[in-house]
């Protein structure tokens, strides 16, 4: 098992996000400091403000989401899989971009975590 943990803003509202349009499931809850879900071999822990994950280090910086390094999801049929979550009224950062190991795109959770759809170019 893989485990990654994100900074969100709202727990239930990334919880949700997750099971719902995701395929998460969801282990346990403990709004508003954290949830934990699993899809597979991932483990995303989902913590928020006021979990011990989100406290600022000793500079004072505090923990936020964003930036770049994502978890990275593997899809059978990526055009549908963006149909689908466009059609929920998830917005992508990119178009579908196809290199040679696959194709992949990048969205967002609610607290601006992205997540990377991939599927492997066939072999």
């Amino acid at each position: 098992m893989v485990h990654v943990r994100y900074i969100v803003d709202d727990v239930d509202a990334a919880a949700d996000f997750y099971t719902v349009h995701l395929g998460f499931e969801l282990l346990s809850s403990s709004p508003p400091a954290f949830a934990d879900i699993a899809r597979g071999n991932l483990r995303l822990l989902l913590s928020g403000p006021t979990s011990s994950a989100g406290r600022p280090m000793p500079d004072g910086r505090r923990p936020e989401p964003g930036g770049w390094n994502r978890i990275h999801l593997l899809v059978d049929d990526i055009k549908s899989e963006v149909e689908r979550l466009r059609q929920a009224g998830i917005r992508f950062r990119n178009d579908i971009v196809r290199g040679p190991g696959g194709s992949q795109i990048v969205f967002d959770d609610p607290s601006g975590n992205p997540i990377e759809l991939f599927q492997p170019a066939d072999r």
